[in-house]
């Protein structure tokens, strides 16, 4: 009912990212892909006494009614109408919940239904038992809330206005800016969550994803399977990012130039989820599109039909696995939650070239007691601008600016200086380590960032931070005493 309770109007999408809609002829209700029109929205009204129940009136003022009428004789699947019915065993329907999606139960049990497949099928709607596992997602529902706050005066106002122009008014007074059905105005929170989801990957060129167990997606080298690891420095858990043509969802090509792909295979007999592999379709299909969704900080991979990449956990066989599935309990939520890193971003040929400051040049001045093995001399040149020399010169190349300094034996260094730079192309810390090797002459280095909150160094791990930001570290010896206390991380 959460769905529900807050909400004055809805939306409801099905698992075909089509809309029950309902006809101009007041009783055929069918599904629709047009979430423009007023047909889609659906006024809430909470049943008295009970607040588990629910009624829905579509723009002509009659209730969504689970009819007697069966769809096909002999076939399973009533027929679902617009009536002005006031019986309460037909009208009123219980949301279940069924993880990020709701279903309709009427009072006999049956689900409101979204079908598929070809005619008469095809954009229909029913209510009915379900029977397979295959058509368990034409139950499921998205819930999108209307905003009627554009609209001025009561909510009374608002129901009155959507009744009165039921039929009068054309699909194209429906899209126009001024229409208080228009996208602008009803765009659903769901809606925005989808195309903020879309921020992770706008710039995208290369992804790897973190899920909730600290694990990342990889592509196992069998060219076919995908699973879950913790060394997300390997060139398996890269990702290159295709985006289709309506901009909505993302394609994801792994490092063996296969598509991560929602298979309809199941994982195991019996139960839920289905396989997740890497394939290379002769025709690019629906099953290796994905929807990024927000989820706060996060983001949820959802299919064409209503799944959700999900990163499993427990013991084996499902340890280590990836599925695309629907939660069903609360304790696996968040499995299906990414964290995405930014490993590379598209550089566009035709994007302007980023205007540079004059550059002044001026002499170092030399440390008054510089660290031990240092490189720094009198003669080290330091640039300067009008600007600053990060918004200048790192803006006109590619790749990041590394600025680094050597500690000392203990692993000291002095407060206060920049240290050399160069520029990093690189995305991790072993290609990092052996640029520095280069610049500094120095071999087995250990390279670490100090803490701004204690001041103390801690060793560099995996990739490095997204989007090419500019990166202070300090290269240590590893044959020095600070040297000898680190670990120096697994190289791949």
């Amino acid at each position: 009912m959460e769905f529900f309770n807050k909400s004055k109007a809805v939306r409801l999408r099905s698992h075909l990212d089509k809309y029950l809609c309902a006809d101009e002829d007041q009783m055929k209700v069918r599904q629709s892909r047009n979430d423009t029109t007023k047909k889609v929205i659906w006024i809430v009204e909470l049943v008295e006494g009970n607040s588990h129940l629910i009624r829905l009136k579509s723009c002509t003022g009659q209730y969504l009614t689970a009819s007697e009428d069966p769809f096909f004789l002999g076939m399973t699947g009533k027929k679902v109408f617009q009536t002005s019915s006031d019986s309460a065993s037909l009208i009123e329907w219980e949301p279940i919940r069924d993880g990020f999606q709701v279903k309709l139960r009427t009072k006999g049990g049956s689900l409101l239904r979204a079908n598929g497949a070809t005619y008469p099928w095809r954009n229909s709607i029913t209510h009915d038992m379900l029977h397979r596992s295959t058509t368990h997602n034409w139950v499921l529902w998205d819930v999108i809330t209307v905003d009627s706050s554009q609209f001025d005066g009561s909510f009374k106002d608002f129901e009155s206005q959507l009744s009165r122009f039921s039929s009068s008014l054309s699909e194209d007074f429906m899209d126009s800016p001024t229409s208080p059905w228009s996208l602008e105005s009803v765009q659903s929170p769901m809606r925005l969550s989808t195309q903020r989801g879309m921020e992770f990957f706008q710039k995208a060129k290369a992804v790897r994803l973190k899920n909730r167990h600290e694990k990342y997606l990889v592509a196992e080298e069998d060219e076919e399977s995908v699973t879950q690891e913790r060394n997300g420095s390997s060139k398996a858990a890269r990702w290159i990012v295709e985006f289709t043509q309506d901009g909505n969802f993302i394609r994801l090509k792994s490092c063996f130039g296969k598509y991560l792909t929602a298979s309809n295979s199941p994982f195991l007999l019996g139960m839920t989820g289905n396989k997740v592999l890497q394939t290379l379709p002769r025709r690019l299909d629906s099953s290796v599109e994905w929807e990024p969704i927000k989820d706060g900080l996060h983001v949820k991979l959802k299919t064409r039909y209503g799944n959700f990449l999900r990163a499993n956990g427990g013991l084996p066989p499902w340890r280590n696995s990836v599925t695309h599935d629907v939660p069903h309990r609360t304790a696996t939520q968040d499995w299906i939650l990414w964290d995405i890193d930014v490993l590379e971003i598209q550089v566009h040929a035709d994007s302007p070239k980023p205007r540079v400051e004059e550059v002044v040049v001026h002499p170092i001045s030399e440390p008054s007691s510089p660290p031990k093995g240092s490189n720094f001399s009198k003669n080290s040149m330091k640039l300067e601008s009008s600007g600053s020399f990060v918004n200048s010169t790192q803006k006109a190349v590619d790749g990041r600016m590394i600025y680094y300094i050597i500690a000392d034996d203990n692993g000291n260094v002095e407060d206060g200086i920049e240290g050399e730079s160069f520029n990093f192309k690189g995305n991790g810390v072993y290609e990092l380590t052996h640029k520095l090797e280069e610049e500094t002459g120095l071999e087995d280095i250990i390279v670490c960032t100090r803490s701004p909150l204690n001041g103390k160094l801690y060793p560099l791990k995996l990739q490095l931070p997204p989007n090419n930001a500019t990166m202070h570290v300090v290269v240590v010896p590893s044959s020095s005493r600070a040297g000898r206390g680190f670990t120096k991380p697994d190289s791949q």
